[in-house]
């Protein structure tokens, strides 16, 4: 078999709704890994949080690429800074917010993807500006 390779240019970015203060940066999901897994890059605007949800199904974990923020999951707060590593169990009602001056990215990895790359997907398409793109080059 062989190896999917892609890099910060190739990768497709949503805000799941016009509302959201975040975009999602898919760079690996069911479409195309022949797995049941969505791998993204989540980018949140100064202040950007997701609304509080929770997956019934799945395990969803961060890794704290650039930036700093909060996690609050069944009530219990976390702050995050870079480097940090965060596991949320599945019906974790959870959220995340950069609390940081500048943008906050966060590797996420969700397994098994239960219909969460599809949401993405089916949001707004969203641009990777030059500063995206350059926190994005800077992980390889």
């Amino acid at each position: 078999m062989i190896p999917v390779v892609k890099s910060p240019k190739d990768y497709q970015a949503y805000r799941i709704s016009s509302q959201d203060t975040n975009r999602l940066a898919i760079i690996f999901d069911s479409s195309n890994a022949n797995n049941s897994l969505t791998v993204c890059v989540e980018i949140f605007d100064v202040g950007g949080a997701t609304p509080p949800h929770r997956h019934d199904f799945a395990v969803e974990m961060f890794f704290i690429l650039k930036g700093e923020g909060i996690t609050v999951c069944d009530g219990k707060e976390i702050p995050l800074h870079s480097g940090d590593s965060l596991l949320i169990p599945k019906t974790g009602t959870h959220y995340l917010k950069n609390t940081g001056l500048e943008r906050l990215y966060a590797l996420c990895i969700m397994v098994p993807n239960k219909d969460f790359s599809e949401l993405i997907r089916n949001g707004i398409p969203a641009s990777l500006d030059e500063q995206d793109l350059q926190v994005l080059a800077g992980i390889r």
